[in-house]
């Protein structure tokens, strides 16, 4: 199985991986659109010679992009290397694996996204060490070629990573919720905090500074990840306005918001004391066995 990977798009976390899987021994190479410092690494802003290179050296090509730039560079992949294995690190699944597919690139792709990052963008915000001990969602869904599975969890696991196995549609789901729905809010915690003036800003903390964190990522990243993700984000959404919709009529009408905290807390401790289990005893080639482990909170540590 080759070791060679093309990342296309060295952004924090196409640079990461670049920088992750080179440290695990791979054969690294990338293209970003502008010119960056790579500073040893082998970047170049010629997409057809890197993915020429890839074709000819049999390289895992990595989608590294905004969802807004997908179709742009699945036309150069096609063009220049549409025998190529291919997966990506795109925070939804089911849209890219639909534009893989119109691209004629659907026979040896594997989505996968890497639960990692910062608010912080571009390659010199990237690190060997951002997937140390990361969720790396890997698509499971029937169908897929194996030998691609098997390459694309692979390279997660040297990442640094643990596998989660999941169905497309099942991800972009659950993500809606607990990284779509967060990057909103946080945009609407910001401005409401920023609509107190200078004094709710200079008395801003910890419970501010944490819950924003997010809202500091550049706006067109945020929007690009958000609006791609539309239907699970306006159902997680829809959730969320009810739960606030419900606090603000139980102040108004009995002055207590006990219910709405209360709830939180307790989901809250369902997060810090939930435990995976691995997957050890299921076929890496049994995608339908391995999505309902991952759906059951396994993870794979190992192949």
């Amino acid at each position: 199985m080759s070791s060679r990977v093309c990342v296309l798009g060295t952004g924090l976390i196409g640079g990461s991986v670049l920088r992750a899987a080179t440290a695990a021994g791979w054969i690294g190479w990338g293209w970003n659109r502008t010119p960056v410092d790579a500073q040893g690494f082998d970047v170049t802003t010629d997409l057809a010679a890197v993915l020429a290179r890839a074709a000819t050296e049999d390289a895992l090509v990595v989608l590294a992009v905004p969802v807004t730039a997908l179709d742009e560079v699945l036309r150069a992949v096609a063009e220049h290397a549409p025998g190529c294995a291919l997966t990506d690190v795109v925070s939804v699944k089911a849209p890219v694996a639909g534009a893989v597919a119109r691209h004629g690139l659907a026979a040896r792709f594997v989505g996968g996204h890497p639960m990692a990052g910062t608010s912080e963008s571009g390659w010199d915000a990237g690190s060997a060490s951002l997937f140390a001990g990361a969720a790396w969602v890997v698509a499971a869904d029937d169908g897929l070629d194996p030998d691609t599975w098997l390459r694309v969890a692979r390279l997660a696991l040297d990442c640094g990573a643990h596998v989660v196995p999941a169905a497309a549609a099942e991800h972009d789901a659950a993500v809606a919720r607990i990284s779509h729905l967060p990057h909103l809010l946080a945009a609407v915690l910001a401005s409401v905090g920023a609509e107190g003036g200078a004094l709710a800003l200079g008395l801003g903390a910890g419970s501010f500074r944490d819950g924003t964190r997010v809202a500091g990522t550049r706006p067109e990243l945020t929007r690009a990840m958000l609006e791609a993700n539309r239907a699970g984000l306006q159902e997680a959404l829809d959730d969320a306005l009810g739960r606030l919709g419900a606090a603000r009529g139980a102040l108004a009408s009995t002055g207590t918001v006990a219910a709405t905290v209360e709830d939180g807390h307790d989901a809250r401790r369902l997060f810090t004391e939930h435990e995976r289990f691995d997957i050890t005893d299921v076929d890496p080639t049994d995608l339908r066995a391995l999505r309902e482990a991952g759906r059951a909170g396994g993870v794979l540590r190992a192949l």
